[in-house]
């Protein structure tokens, strides 16, 4: 961020605060959010509303004032979590599409570790951000990915059926009457119909096993007008089809179509971009099939891409891809591959911009926090575009950039 602040970067930064002010309303949100939005940009350890406020106010006797006037901000006042979200959209996709389309859509979640009892939707519960199961609240995101950028454009709060459920802790917690229960899938289908009516480039849709395992997500993006390119897990049903495009044979596990494909030298070896210590490689199997025990209407042509790595005694990942047949294979390996840009996207969120460092308990109040965040990176991804074109760096370069470089 620091090497973007030349005096145009400021100009850029207090046009932007401009823009997202306008949506705001009211001299005092605006001049909150301003505040908010350098706490998060700035140094500092920490980035929730205390220490933001504490570094924020040169003057001791006037921390506690506003500490309260920030707090209010996060918590009590009214503004539109999406109006904001979708002016940062705006703003970053104008210098992001000058350079690249979008290719992607990347749906996934991270935990948001915790200590107590008491925040809104925690509980013990399983998080990659750990790698375990572990007291935390989870965020389902959806992302916005050209060839070399990806920028997160919206957050919901996962609620537990026993928070969703809970009519005492809903009150505390001010969770809004229309906000239920939904699954993880669920919210995902939530914001890519948000995205899909504000307008937002179409990409084919990424996501993980365990959003692609469930014919329903699959069925929804597809009914929405999107393609997809998702994980699944290995019991996951396909009927191989010949090349008439007929159903060939019984219907069988992912699983099992691998392990009949590494006996039959099914599986290639694939280089689909360069690391940064060596080439990223794995072998390959591609068939065309259609999805098992899904109702008729949902049944079309796709793709199943196996990855198996070397000296592994089972496949990685499986993936159904429902993108039409000019893809080429290597296309079609760099297209799924691009979910795992969203790990360093939300490593750059926590570490560098305290996505991960609100201590509030309630519900209006962490999306909040998380509009903020999401507009401090939109303005950086921006800038970042700017200054580093396509020209200048190869994919890969790009995929590894950190949020500061």
């Amino acid at each position: 961020m620091r090497t973007f602040m030349d005096a145009q970067g400021i100009e850029r930064l207090e046009a932007y605060f401009q823009k997202i002010g306008d949506v705001l309303g009211g001299d005092s949100r605006r001049g909150s959010f301003a505040l908010y939005a350098m706490g998060l940009l700035g140094e500092g350890e920490r980035k929730s509303v205390e220490p933001i406020a504490a570094r924020a106010c040169p003057d001791p006797d006037k921390t506690e004032a506003m500490h309260q006037r920030l707090l209010h901000f996060a918590v009590n006042s009214r503004w539109s979590d999406r109006e904001v979200r979708r002016e940062a959209t705006g703003y970053a996709l104008g210098a992001m599409t000058q350079r690249e389309p979008i290719e992607a859509w990347i749906v996934d979640d991270t935990g948001f570790l915790k200590q107590g009892k008491h925040s809104v939707g925690v509980q013990r519960q399983y998080t990659g951000s750990a790698g375990k199961i572990t007291n935390c609240q989870i965020g389902v995101s959806l992302s916005l990915a050209t060839r070399t950028e990806h920028l997160p454009i919206d957050f919901e709060l996962y609620l537990p059926e026993s928070w969703a459920n809970d009519s005492v802790r809903r009150q505390e917690a001010r969770i809004p009457e229309e906000v239920t229960f939904k699954t993880k899938p669920q919210l995902a289908v939530q914001m890519i119909r948000r995205a899909i009516a504000d307008g937002v480039p179409k990409g084919v849709a990424l996501a993980d096993s365990a959003y692609g395992s469930s014919s329903e997500f699959r069925a929804q993006v597809r009914s929405l007008g999107l393609h997809y390119a998702v994980g699944v897990d290995p019991q996951t049903a396909v009927c191989l089809l010949d090349d008439e495009g007929r159903p060939q044979g019984e219907a069988m596990s992912v699983k099992d179509m691998a392990s009949h494909l590494h006996e039959h030298g099914g599986f290639r070896r694939c280089t689909w971009r360069s690391g940064t210590r060596e080439p990223l490689w794995a072998r390959f199997a591609l068939r065309r099939v259609i999805a098992a025990g899904v109702p008729k209407s949902q049944q079309e042509p796709l793709w199943l891409l196996i990855e198996w790595r070397e000296g592994e005694s089972e496949p990685a990942n499986y993936f159904l891809v429902s993108v039409p047949e000019r893809m080429s294979k290597k296309q079609l390996i760099r297209l799924v591959m691009q979910r795992w840009r969203t790990e360093r996207v939300y490593e750059d969120l926590k570490g560098e911009l305290g996505l991960d460092h609100y201590e509030g308990r309630r519900f209006p109040g962490w999306h909040h926090h998380v509009s903020v965040a999401l507009c401090c990176y939109a303005f950086i991804i921006a800038e970042r575009a700017r200054h580093f074109p396509p020209s200048a760096r190869g994919a890969g370069e790009a995929h590894a950039q950190p949020l500061q470089a």
